[in-house]
C-alpha cells in the first residue's frame, strides 16, 4: 500500500495532504518567493522571517536537515514530506539539497533606510548601485560580497534588472537576510538623491582611471554595469568619476560579479588599510 505524504502543523498535529493538482498549483504561484538550498533555508530560520511552508525530501532527516527541521518546528513553521522527485520538479536552481522553502514575499527597503543604516553604525555611507545585472548569480554573489565588505545597501532598478528570486537567495549563500536591498524606478534619479546626501558616485567602467590610483575613501556609491553592456551612457555621465580594473592577459573585461567584489575590497583597503585613515 502506497505510505501517504504526510504534512505536519506547528504544534505537530497531522493535517490532510494535499493534492497534486493543489501542490502544482502552489508552487506555481509563490515561485518568486521560494528558496532553496540548506544554508540558505538555516539563515533564514535564524533571521526570524517568516516561512509559510517548508518541503523536505521524505528520508532525509539527518545532518543539516535534521536541524532544520527542528528549528522550523520550534517556530511552528508547517513542513510536509515529499519524495525527491517532486523537489526536483520544484526547483528552479536544481540543487535544492532536499529541502525547499516558500517564504513570505522578500521586502525592499528605500534608499533613505540604507544611509540610515550607515549613521546608525557611525560610519561613511558605502553603497552599491547595479545598472543591469540579469544574471540571478551575479546579483547573488554580488551581494554575498557586499555583505562580507561591509557595503550598507545595494541600489537594483526596477526594470533590466533580475529580482530578489530564489537563485539569488540560494547563491547569495544567506547574505540576502542581512543586506538591505532597494529598488528604485530611475537609477539617474537615485544618483542626484545620494550626492545631495553628500555621497560620491563612482563608475567602474574600463577606460576610467586604474582604482589603485582612485580615492574611494569617504562617502561612495559604487556603479557597476551590466554583464553585457557595462553602465549605461546616461548612468555614466552622472558619475562623479570612473575607476577602472588594470587587465594584462588577452581577455579585457571581468565577469561583472567579479569586477564588482575587486572594486569593493579596493575600498575596504582604502578606508582600513591605507595610512592616513
Amino acid at each position: 500500500m502506497e505510505k501517504r505524504k504526510q504534512e505536519w502543523g506547528g504544534k505537530g498535529k497531522r493535517n490532510r495532504p494535499k493534492k497534486e493538482e493543489e501542490f502544482t498549483n502552489q508552487n506555481q504561484e509563490l515561485n518568486e518567493n521560494q528558496l532553496e538550498g540548506r544554508n540558505a533555508i538555516l539563515e533564514v530560520l535564524r533571521s526570524g522571517r517568516d516561512i509559510e511552508k517548508l518541503y523536505v525530501a521524505k528520508g532525509n532527516v539527518e545532518g543539516t536537515i535534521r536541524r532544520i527541521v527542528a528549528m522550523a518546528a520550534e517556530k511552528g513553521v508547517v513542513m510536509q514530506e515529499v519524495s525527491r522527485q517532486k523537489l526536483d520538479g520544484m526547483s528552479q536552481t536544481k540543487n535544492h539539497q532536499g529541502v525547499i522553502a516558500l517564504v513570505s514575499a522578500h521586502d525592499y527597503v528605500e534608499v533613505e533606510d540604507i544611509l540610515a543604516v550607515a549613521r546608525e553604525k557611525g560610519e561613511d555611507p558605502f553603497i552599491l548601485l547595479l545598472d543591469g545585472i540579469t544574471d540571478p548569480h551575479n546579483l547573488g554573489a554580488i551581494l554575498r560580497t557586499a555583505e562580507c565588505a561591509g557595503v550598507h545597501g545595494v541600489i537594483i532598478p526596477k526594470r533590466r534588472s533580475v529580482g530578489l528570486n530564489a537563485t539569488v537567495g540560494k547563491t547569495s549563500a544567506g547574505a540576502l537576510e542581512y543586506m538591505p536591498v532597494a529598488r528604485v524606478t530611475n537609477i539617474v534619479q537615485t544618483m542626484e538623491y545620494l550626492k545631495k546626501e553628500g555621497l560620491w558616485i563612482a563608475c567602474a567602467d574600463m577606460k576610467g582611471l586604474d582604482h589603485f590610483d582612485t580615492n574611494m575613501k569617504g562617502p561612495l556609491a559604487l556603479v557597476i554595469g551590466s554583464e553585457g553592456d557595462g553602465v549605461s551612457r546616461l548612468v555614466k555621465e552622472n558619475c562623479d568619476f570612473t575607476a577602472s580594473i588594470p587587465m594584462y592577459g588577452k581577455i579585457s573585461s571581468l565577469n561583472a560579479s567579479v569586477a564588482a567584489a575587486l572594486l569593493m575590497y579596493e575600498v575596504v583597503r582604502q578606508r582600513n588599510f591605507c595610512s592616513g585613515k
